[in-house]
């Protein structure tokens, strides 16, 4: 049962790969770049990715418990380990009472990884919610189930939330959604090579092992799994396909609620949105239309067995990780292991750890800054920011393409970024939440329920309320960042602003080519081909002249094609279109924090070459090992049909070989591998 997600989707890093090398007090690691990780025998213009990252590459093994390994992964590693010292501190101090934020927090870790307590209660804490399945007669019925799961995080069928107004991100709206799919993504359902049809075969074997969980026998588990791959095949006939879904337009479609009443006339939304105790709205966002037509007809004509079937499913899909441990490693053994080639599942302290995380992320978050987060290095990456943002203008104001007067409203928006850093000014309050250790009668996903009605009751509560734009949506132990377009504002939380990524005693060159060129990265996200839709006040409103829209649009394209000529696998080629984003992201990050580092040199000097290298060429090599990875096959495709990211090796070297600065760094002429014309290379910002 998880919670609704909000129209208005953050664009998230998601750095999901490499940085350069940390100082270690223990160990007394050099700050800046490893050399040992490098294979100077390759040249740069031949294989950059390999001359930087080519003896890791031939050294390192991706632990067993892992789809893919790089140097972000290391540093997620340690992040947790350090998240877990504090959360472990905290409970074995007394310091926090358990009606504490913090003690919360002490108490839903404890309960998670108590295996044994798990075991015994093993399916019994879904049970009442399977009971009210299996009582379900009629769509009425139907209707009303998914009305008292809703504040659970109950989407199957349909669902709302509340989140910001695309045409006015000072109010919120209510959107409207629903139609859970299984597997990863619609294609997984609808495309015709054999490999999907395998995979399809696995997953209706998976249904049906879960449905067993609940009772079923194995002769109605594998009928009903053949019925519910039928039903989500037909769901996912009605969504758009993930590029569609990156268009905000798109997925920006207000209607009244008599128009709601007949699409979906069974439901009755305006006594839907009473029950759920929030006053009824004049109008409501919904992002799949199609999926609503379809609603419509399902909940007026289809097998009510097929949708209990559908309703049982989802139940023990979303609960599966909350429960025992058998149910839980059959889970992981489709998801992680058949989907993504992972050999072996995380430890029970781990995952217990992440679902914290999770729950309580800002409980947890005030632990982790206090033992691990520095005000100095919040002030030098402030001073990185300001010399970003300069550059950025500069950039702006230099461009070919561009004409004077979208020039001046792109930098009205540029200087009226919010910038977060580290931590929010004001905690999350977890009072109202209610965690019952074991001995109280609480369980795993009893614990869970209860944050996501926790969360589920905030919102109705703040439903009239303006939109608060201090509020985070990453805890600071996240290690990560994110855009948001709805509240034009970058953030960075803690956790990324250290070691490796990022060392305010660091080289200048190196910071730069890191997080220099993650805070690039995400600016540029307020100018990607989705992000430059919102305005400067953060709403859907094109400030664009036509002739400029159409000279952006004619640069994107190239990027596309770009990035569509990528394949990583035999016959699996990135999606160009669907990566644009993130690959605007990174040609504008490297670009801005190129300019950056300079703005940096003038201010406070060169240091000149260190290690033999100069600080541009430092500067390239840290932008090649923030993308240090290397993957499982299978979940290397996986990335490639559902993550907006291009593989790690491609954000490495791609955008570089648009760069003059690049060429000259190195010494790379036309005569080189891999040299790209000038008429050939892709500079948008």
């Amino acid at each position: 049962m998880k919670r609704f997600t909000p129209f208005v989707a953050i664009t998230a890093t998601l750095l999901a790969f490499g940085a350069f090398t940390e100082m270690n007090a223990q160990t007394e690691e050099p700050i800046g770049i490893n050399l040992d990780y490098m294979d100077t025998s390759v040249s740069p213009a031949e294989d950059f990715f390999r001359y930087v990252n080519g003896n890791w590459l031939d050294q390192t093994e991706i632990p067993a418990d892992r789809e893919r390994w790089g140097s972000f992964d290391e540093l997620r590693k340690k992040t947790d380990a350090q998240t877990l010292d504090v959360v472990k501190s905290a409970a074995a101090s007394g310091k926090y009472p358990p009606s504490t934020d913090q003690g919360k927090a002490a108490t839903f870790f404890a309960v998670a990884k108590d295996t044994n307590a798990l075991n015994k209660l093993g399916i019994k804490p879904l049970q009442p919610w399977l009971k009210k399945i299996d009582a379900i007669k009629t769509y009425a019925d139907v209707v009303a189930y998914q009305q008292e799961v809703l504040p659970y995080g109950g989407d199957a069928l349909f669902s709302f939330g509340i989140g910001t107004n695309p045409k006015n991100s000072n109010e919120k709206v209510v959107y409207v959604g629903g139609g859970s799919l299984g597997l990863p993504d619609r294609d997984y359902y609808l495309d015709k090579d054999s490999t999907s049809a395998v995979r399809r075969g696995m997953y209706v074997l998976h249904v049906a092992r879960m449905l067993e969980f609940t009772g079923m026998s194995k002769m109605k588990a594998q009928l009903a799994a053949a019925r519910v791959m039928e039903f989500e095949t037909d769901i996912a006939k009605t969504k758009l396909d993930k590029v569609a879904r990156r268009d905000p337009y798109k997925r920006f479609n207000p209607r009244s609620i008599a128009q709601m009443d007949a699409i979906v006339p069974e439901v009755n939304w305006g006594s839907y949105f009473k029950a759920a105790g929030l006053e009824v709205p004049d109008t409501v966002i919904i992002g799949e239309t199609a999926y609503m037509d379809y609603l419509g007809e399902v909940l007026a004509v289809a097998d009510i067995t097929t949708i209990k079937d559908y309703l049982r499913w989802q139940a023990i899909d979303q609960a599966a990780p909350y429960l025992s441990t058998k149910i839980d490693r059959a889970n992981w053994e489709f998801y992680s292991k058949e989907l993504r080639g992972a050999k072996q599942q995380r430890s029970r302290e781990e995952r217990a750890l992440a679902s914290t995380n999770r729950t309580l992320g800002e409980a947890v978050g005030r632990l982790y800054v206090d033992k691990y987060f520095p005000a100095e290095a919040k002030a030098t990456a402030v001073e990185m920011v300001d010399n970003l943002r300069l550059a950025y203008k500069n950039r702006i104001n230099n461009l070919e393409w561009m004409s004077a007067d979208t020039k001046v409203k792109a930098i009205e928006k540029l200087g009226t970024f919010r910038v977060k850093i580290g931590y929010p000014d004001t905690w999350k309050d977890y009072s109202a939440l209610q965690v019952k250790r074991i001995t109280e009668g609480g369980s795993y996903l009893g614990n869970v329920l209860a944050a996501r009605k926790f969360n589920f009751d905030k919102d109705i509560a703040d439903a009239k309320k303006p939109v608060d734009k201090d509020e985070w949506f990453m805890s600071p132990q996240t290690v990560n960042a994110y855009y948001n377009p709805s509240f034009n504002e970058i953030v960075f939380p803690a956790s990324i602003l250290q070691p490796p990524f990022y060392d305010y005693k660091a080289d200048a060159a190196v910071n730069y080519g890191g997080i220099g060129a993650v805070i690039g990265h995400e600016i540029s996200h307020g100018f990607d081909d989705k992000g430059s839709e919102y305005d400067k006040d953060g709403n859907l409103n094109s400030w664009w002249t036509e002739t400029d829209r159409t000279a952006f649009d004619a640069r994107n394209g190239k990027l596309v094609a770009q990035f569509s000529a990528y394949e990583p696998l035999p016959n699996v080629h990135v999606n160009g279109e669907f990566t644009l984003g993130e690959n605007i992201g990174d040609l504008g990050g490297i670009n801005s924090a190129y300019d950056g580092l300079q703005l940096h040199l003038k201010q406070h000097g060169n240091p000149g070459k260190i290690d033999g290298f100069t600080p541009e060429q430092r500067f390239f090599i840290s932008w090649g090992t923030i993308w240090r990875t290397k993957y499982r096959d299978k979940a290397l495709e996986n990335q490639v049909k559902t993550d907006p990211h291009s593989p790690g090796m491609y954000r490495a070297a791609g955008p570089v070989m648009n760069l003059q600065t690049f060429y000259d760094a190195f010494g790379i002429s036309e005569d080189d591998p891999n040299y790209v014309k000038p008429e050939d290379r892709v500079i948008i910002w």
